[in-house]
């Protein structure tokens, strides 16, 4: 399976593989792009390893093909993160080249290829949360991509003239995914001018989208902005990045949106189980083919051709899976009798609100070290079209909390918008179990009825 734009150019010149704000081009156009990027970011390049902030518009789309060109690993950037978060990151993987101040290449004449780079790198290293507050850099090989694709494709099919949305951010693999399967399969990327639920719709119909990746925010969003039925063309909508309400799912398919939900996580290349199309969405349907699925203790393990390399840090790469190759997702779940994934939480509290991850210990962290903030206990919190939102109870210091204006700027410099607390409650004392440990049971129930979070009037 061939993730090069070169080589598709040859097999399909004539073919759509993108549709964006400035245009459409063919596999043919967007080669003639990424050879002519190829060949300025050839000296840039130092041993292969690059950090890019990832965006689903023209120019990072071509200067990612052409990092794969290259054999250069991307690793990617979430384009909402703070200052510290980038800096984090780029601590993780200190041997990455920053492009950030290098201009796209114009037009002009073609200029010639640049070799790829020698040695053996992963096709690109993308961040995850877990419970601590330092994110994870995940490996993910070009083995991994083309396993992922092929068993998509097995799962979903493809049809003549697909065009499939990307509206999520392609810094997660969810949208990374898109870029990779329809490179694969030779088929058309549709990019999403902005979140706006209206535009969304419009370029839906438009371009005659075929396949979309939604979050349950999204779904909701367009489910209000357009009452009636959805667009024609849609053929099969994929549902995850987090829990989606049942009473979402339904009114979403009664109302003629071809809803899928799936279940799937970076470590995996995107899908474990999805609900195949004309199948009664019963939980996250079943694992993908080539994909294992168990459960442990109620965990959810996976094992399979899809999964990382590991997790990279300063000191070299820590695998990711046990020694009979099960990677355990830390998603607690089960097995229906007739194979299907459900899904029932999560064991390391891990907060996933409107598709992005968010680690409670992260916004401990930085709402602790705001003067006033003695203490801290952030959870999710249910939400009807978020499917979470980050709350927080805080204890506030011996002068008494700080003001809100204050709180929110400090979070401002700190974390990303959809990272900061939307539901935030002051008390005395942190409740505790009998154990001594934070009860986020009994934080969940306290800020569930909470006000909204004057701190954050941001979206997700």
């Amino acid at each position: 399976m061939s993730f090069s734009v070169l080589a598709a150019a040859k097999e399909a010149p004539v073919t759509l593989a993108l549709v964006g704000e400035g245009g459409s081009w063919t596999y043919a156009q967007l080669a003639t792009r990424v050879r002519r990027e190829a060949a300025a970011l050839g000296r840039h390049l130092g041993n292969g390893w690059v950090r890019l902030t990832a965006a689903a518009e023209l120019p990072f789309v071509v200067r990612l093909l052409a990092l794969w060109e290259l054999d250069a690993t991307p690793v990617l950037l979430h384009p909402r993160w703070s200052r510290e978060e980038r800096r984090r990151a780029a601590a993780t993987v200190p041997e990455a080249v920053d492009l950030e101040g290098l201009s796209p290449v114009g037009k002009g004449d073609e200029a010639a290829a640049c070799p790829p780079l020698p040695g053996q790198r992963p096709m690109a290293v993308l961040f995850t949360s877990g419970s601590s507050a330092a994110p994870k850099a995940v490996a993910l090989s070009r083995r991994a991509f083309a396993a992922a694709a092929a068993a998509s494709a097995r799962r979903l099919g493809w049809r003549e003239g697909d065009r499939w949305l990307l509206a999520l951010p392609p810094a997660h693999v969810g949208g990374l995914s898109i870029l990779t399967r329809c490179l694969a399969a030779r088929r058309t990327v549709v990019l999403a001018p902005s979140q706006d639920p209206g535009e969304l719709l419009e370029v839906m119909t438009r371009e005659r989208v075929s396949l979309a990746s939604l979050v349950p925010a999204q779904l909701h969003r367009l489910l209000a902005a357009r009452p009636g039925l959805a667009p024609a063309t849609l053929r099969a909508v994929l549902v995850g990045g987090g829990p989606c309400p049942p009473e979402l799912l339904a009114e979403g398919r009664r109302r003629g949106w071809p809803l899928l939900p799936t279940y799937g996580l970076t470590e995996a290349c995107s899908q474990v189980a999805t609900v195949a199309p004309g199948e009664e969405p019963v939980g996250c349907g079943r694992p993908l083919e080539g994909v294992e699925v168990r459960t442990l203790g109620g965990e959810i393990l996976v094992r399979g051709a899809t999964l990382c390399d590991g997790y990279l840090s300063p000191d070299g790469v820590r695998p990711a899976v046990d020694g009979e190759g099960w990677l355990a997702t830390g998603d607690l779940g089960e097995l229906d009798g007739a194979g299907r994934l459900h899904v029932l939480g999560r064991r390391d509290e891990l907060i996933v609100t409107g598709g992005e991850n968010v680690s409670p210990a992260e916004v401990e962290a930085a709402l602790r070290t705001c003067r006033g903030v003695a203490e801290a206990l952030v959870v999710g919190v249910e939400d009807g079209v978020w499917g979470e939102v980050v709350g927080a109870l805080l204890v506030p210091g011996p002068a008494g909390p700080p003001p809100g204006a204050q709180l929110a700027h400090h979070l401002e410099q700190r974390l990303a918008a959809f990272k900061r607390p939307r539901r935030l409650r002051w008390v005395d004392e942190l409740p505790l179990t009998l154990a001594g440990k934070p009860d986020r049971l009994t934080a969940r129930q306290l800020l569930q009825a909470s006000f909204a979070d004057p701190v954050n009037s941001q979206s997700g």
